[in-house]
């Protein structure tokens, strides 16, 4: 069944197109990832579907009595207003029904007869619809879609409104899990969650019943997720069904399948348009009106043909180039004994951490547990409270933060980019043209750049240093996937030294020779990548499980040997018990027999129930000898 239909839809934005054709459509069920680069129109096909936007030509279609959930901004809440409250208001319903029961049980009170019995009806009806609704199992839903985004006691008390932007999208996304609409549109869901909340994230959208449709960047997610992909590209989409991986190569055969039928196409052409000048060249030489016609039938033959477009194999994209000519140490990081505490909270203690020239390390952790701070105590930008942080001779460190801030934010793109790396104007241009920063770009200020755009320009500032270690935290934040695939590639051939801090697990896969986890304030190494570190993670689980099942098996062993004796010593008792029983009804047989002693049919009736006795006495004497022998 359809759930969605976009038909030749069509939007602008004063007078840019930025929608053109855009058709798709979606099942029921379906799971769905949006892809494309940043600006190509994802979010905005968000807000048409959820009506939050018009559009200006064509058609969209949603099934009947479908209900939408859409984060798109975060919205104000009275003072006092707490996360809590926050993801209690996704039942809204359910707790006005709540209070009409609790309203009726007090009106019940003190009436008898007719209006009781109104009453009741009108309870028992209010009732099943509260049950039906699953108004008994929301504290249980509430506490399992806290769990999984790891919102904890502390934090569902504090005041919404007092929570920063990522804590804020990540109390409004279990909101919307709660609501548990039929459609579920979710822009970039995995930003500030750490990897074990987007890991249950997967977990929770694979097995939802209703369909979804996800814009993201992140592709470890979207491979895992999704079965379709719409890509959304010069305005239009194009539909793959099947997950990441599939879209990969399914797009290049495309593309490779297109090129080969715009070459043909256009070797076609020109053999065409070389037949319209000859039969212009002989109409010419003969005066020949017959040569002048062919040539125009050819011509309007030609305007006739569907063209294909030319395909863009490589698209324009960042122009990264990592070189050093320094290189550090052979001991590139040692950290000893580190200790850090915030005030009576310790958020490392005792940590050892040991990185050589040439490794690719990466960081991962719940969100909280120190990743940052260690970094910072890397850069010495905070001390450690004891312990040693000793950095490799020779170490020259390029580091791009998660959250990137310049110098003076009023400064241009040019200005900021020339106060670091003093080159003449047109120079600077060249190199940041490099960074996709064209013509008029480079006069924005910093203050006003997008996520994207900032972290382009640390890039640009960074790839000018002669670096050997780079430590970066969530450097893939911002950036689509070309972008993303961009930086991977350098990283890859860069040939120092990499620390970086990631959620990004498909990233990890590509960069990271080692990680290292951050638990209960120590560190954990993981000699591989992150599919390594999820298996060994994983392996490590079942032997603690299949250990924790002997211990349980053996325990449960001696008890049930105990249950054994008790159930042997119960059921001799209640042979026991039938024994007598049966004794005392063929003794009562015999002595009613010796008053019917002339009436042969009533004897015969009492010597046919004294025989079945009789027989079940044998019987259980029989079960009673064995038990106790």
């Amino acid at each position: 069944m359809i759930e969605i239909a976009l038909r030749n839809i069509e939007k602008y934005y004063g007078g840019k197109k930025v929608l053109e054709d855009m058709s798709f459509e979606i099942l029921r069920g379906d799971k769905v990832g949006i892809l494309g680069r940043n600006g190509t129109g994802k979010t905005t096909i968000f807000k048409i579907i959820s009506r939050l936007e018009s559009y200006d030509g064509g058609s969209l279609s949603i099934r009947k009595g479908t209900s939408i959930g859409y984060l798109n901004q975060i919205p104000e809440y009275l003072e006092g207003y707490r996360a809590i409250d926050v993801l209690r208001d996704a039942f809204k319903e359910e707790f006005i029904i709540k209070e009409g029961l609790r309203s009726l049980e007090a009106e019940m009170i003190g009436l008898q007869g007719e209006k009781l019995d109104r009453i009741m009806k009108k309870y028992g009806e209010l009732q099943i619809e509260y049950e039906h609704r699953g108004g008994y199992e929301i504290e249980e839903k509430i506490n399992r879609i806290c769990t999984g985004l790891k919102i904890r006691e502390e934090f569902k008390e504090r005041c919404f409104n007092t929570l920063s932007g990522g804590e804020k999208t990540t109390i409004m996304l279990g909101k919307i899990l709660l609501q548990s609409p039929s459609i579920l549109l979710l822009d970039e869901p995995t930003n500030h969650l750490d990897v074990d909340s987007v890991q249950w994230l997967e977990e929770f959208l694979r097995e939802y019943r209703g369909t979804v449709l996800i814009i993201s960047h992140d592709r470890y997610f979207i491979d895992a997720l999704v079965d379709k992909i719409v890509e959304v590209e010069g305005g239009r989409a194009s539909i793959y069904h099947g997950n990441y991986s599939y879209y990969v190569v399914e797009r290049e055969r495309r593309l490779l399948e297109q090129l080969q039928a715009y070459k043909n196409q256009q070797k076609k052409i020109n053999a065409m348009e070389e037949a319209v000048k000859r039969f212009k060249v002989w109409g010419n030489k003969g005066d020949n009106p017959a040569m002048h016609k062919k040539a125009s039938n050819m011509e309007k033959r030609i305007n006739r043909i569907d063209k294909i477009d030319r395909p863009t194999l490589e698209k324009s994209n960042m122009k990264l180039n990592f070189t050093s000519n320094l290189r550090s140490g052979k001991d590139v990081i040692e950290v000893r004994g580190l200790k850090k505490a915030f005030g009576d909270k310790v958020v490392l203690e005792d940590l050892n951490f040991h990185v050589r020239y040439g490794e690719r390390v990466a960081i991962l952790g719940k969100n909280g547990c120190g990743k940052s701070t260690l970094i910072r105590v890397l850069l010495k930008e905070m001390a450690g409270d004891d312990g040693e942080v000793k950095m490799g001779s020779g170490a020259k460190i390029g580091y791009l933060q998660q959250e990137i801030e310049f110098k003076n934010e009023e400064h241009t793109i040019l200005e900021a980019f020339r106060e670091y790396y003093p080159v003449s104007e047109g120079q600077a241009r060249g190199i940041l043209a490099g960074f996709l920063f064209y013509a008029e770009d480079v006069f924005k200020k910093v203050k006003n750049l997008s996520g994207g755009e900032k972290v382009r320009l640390k890039l640009c500032k960074l790839m000018h240093g002669d670096i050997n270690l780079l430590i970066l935290d969530e450097p893939t934040n911002h950036l689509d996937i070309d972008s993303r695939e961009t930086l991977e590639r350098t990283l890859y051939e860069f040939g120092g030294t990499i620390v970086f801090i990631s959620h990004d697990r498909y990233f990890i896969n590509k960069i990271a020779h080692r990680i290292v986890e951050l638990h209960n304030k120590k560190l954990i190494n993981y000699l591989g990548n992150y599919d390594y570190y999820r298996e060994k993670k994983s392996r490590d689980k079942l032997d603690l499980e299949e250990k924790s099942n002997i211990k349980r098996v053996r325990k449960k062993g001696t008890s049930n040997i105990n249950k054994i004796r008790d159930n042997k010593e119960r059921i001799i008792k209640e042979l026991e018990n039938k024994i007598e029983e049966l004794e005392a009804q063929i003794e009562n047989l015999d002595r009613i027999s010796t008053n019917h002693s002339h009436d042969y049919e009533k004897l015969a009736e009492i010597h046919d129930k004294r025989c079945n006795l009789q027989q079940g006495l044998e019987g259980l004497l029989e079960d009673w000898i064995k038990l106790n022998s």
